[in-house]
């Protein structure tokens, strides 16, 4: 099938042949005449796949011009990073259609995104939180919605947004279209629906455990931290070969600790964003990835959930997520678009249960290749890797329970006066012996007469 067999109007297939697009692919497919019929829809597909043009060219093919004020459409997405995507992914789809498109998120200035949707707006791309503060506010109605996409669900609930995510639904109106795509299906997920989707229609492409057949996986077993800085070190040599490689770790800190050394040998050539990082500063690097100018760029598994980078001749598991999905999530940044990928998985002795239920998820046996004879096998540990016996204690602390020692010296003449209920209190009680109150004029007399 090509895109000419859709049914797209003349718009939307100038902007495809723009983009040099000549088939759907299997969601994009699949999705489109179930998205235009209105029925509530649940896409289950790969990362990779296509999923933002799966919703959007049915959307944008029914999205009549009005001269409204408030806006028709509304996707949800858990990272400001992906609202950035996904507008301009938009954009570029609706080249020739007359439509206003804005997206609203977290660590920016909420009153600027005001003036904007005060403005007129026809599509809002958002994440969760800064959504429910618009609409809290009352600067954005979300009465006139008529669609509702929630992209990337399974990841707002890992999150922690399923509250903003329930009270947005509760004051959407009744009669809308719903459309939730996801690449795993969790029991979340499967509450959500049952309490705000109708007899939803599923479309689903590819189990959340299928390996993709255009990416080549291999793994390293590996003693340390420190052994797998060398063996990647030792990789990322070859530019040739490693010519634009994401490296995920599943914490900041690791992803801070690991950067360090990567930027001590491979100098501007690698970039890093994790949620730590200034909005300014996650926007460029991955621009600066996308565009090239990085080869390298590391990554906490929230970050880069969902980004499309095109390209990425590796993906290395610089540590083995604890949950296989994450795993599935991180090689589906390479082979995209049916191009060839390759990914790279590390693990440790520790590691290797996590690696197990990788494999039985995908009923896959992940090949194990031997450590270049050349890589140093590092003896030093990180602080998490030691036993515990041996970390540093504080110096503050000991292990045993804390028990405060004597002050430093005893206190001045001045320190050592007690709280006596202020001047007033004591003056009266001198003068007039025991005051009943303050007013009290005849009590103290007789008190003084005697």
């Amino acid at each position: 099938m090509t895109f000419e067999d859709l049914d797209l109007s003349n718009q939307l297939q100038y902007a495809i042949d723009d983009l040099g697009f000549k088939n759907p692919t299997p969601i994009q497919e699949q999705a489109f005449s179930v998205v235009r019929s209105g029925k509530d829809v649940v896409g289950i597909a790969q990362t990779g796949t296509g999923k933002t043009f799966a919703y959007m060219m049915p959307i944008l093919r029914d999205l009549k011009f009005l001269k409204t004020q408030h806006p028709r459409v509304l996707v949800l997405v858990p990272t400001r990073e992906l609202v950035l995507q996904v507008v301009d992914e938009i954009e570029k789809l609706a080249k020739y259609i007359n439509v206003r498109v804005l997206g609203v998120y977290g660590g920016t200035n909420i009153n600027t995104q005001k003036q904007a949707i005060a403005q007129g707006q026809d599509i809002i791309v958002a994440t969760p939180g800064r959504l429910y503060d618009l609409a809290l506010s009352n600067v954005l109605k979300l009465k006139t919605i008529q669609k509702l996409v929630i992209d990337e669900v399974d990841v707002m609930l890992d999150l922690g947004f399923r509250f903003q995510l329930v009270n947005i639904l509760d004051v959407l109106p009744d009669r809308r279209q719903n459309i939730l795509f996801s690449a795993t299906m969790t029991d979340d997920v499967d509450a959500l629906l049952y309490d705000f989707f109708k007899n939803p229609e599923k479309i689903s492409i590819a189990v959340s455990g299928t390996p993709l057949d255009n990416i080549e996986q291999v793994s390293y077993n590996l003693p340390n931290f420190f052994t797998k800085v060398n063996l990647l070190h030792l990789l990322l040599k070859d530019k040739q070969k490693f010519h634009k490689v994401l490296i995920f770790v599943s914490f900041k800190r690791t992803a801070d600790l690991l950067f360090k050394h990567l930027e001590e040998v491979f100098g501007s050539e690698s970039c890093v964003i994790h949620s730590n990082k200034t909005q300014n500063y996650r926007i460029r690097s991955i621009r600066q990835f996308d565009e090239g100018k990085n080869r390298i760029l590391l990554a906490t598994d929230v970050m880069a959930r969902g980004l499309d980078f095109d390209n990425v001749s590796h993906v290395i598991n610089f540590d083995t997520p604890d949950f296989p999905e994450n795993y599935m999530h991180r090689i589906g940044r390479t082979g995209r678009a049916e191009k060839e990928g390759k990914t790279i998985l590390f693990s440790t002795k520790k590691e290797q249960v996590s690696k197990e239920k990788i494999e039985e998820l995908m009923d896959y046996k992940i090949p194990v290749l031997e450590i270049p004879e050349s890589v140093e096998i590092s003896t030093m540990l990180t602080e998490d890797e030691r036993p515990k016996e041996d970390r540093e204690q504080s110096k503050n602390r000991t292990g045993l329970e804390y028990v405060p020692g004597p002050a430093f010296h005893e206190k001045s003449q001045k320190n050592s006066k007690t709280n006596q209920g202020g001047s007033y209190r004591r003056e009266i009680a001198k003068k007039y012996k025991k005051p009943k109150t303050r007013g009290d004029k005849n009590y103290n007399k007789r008190n003084k007469k005697k």
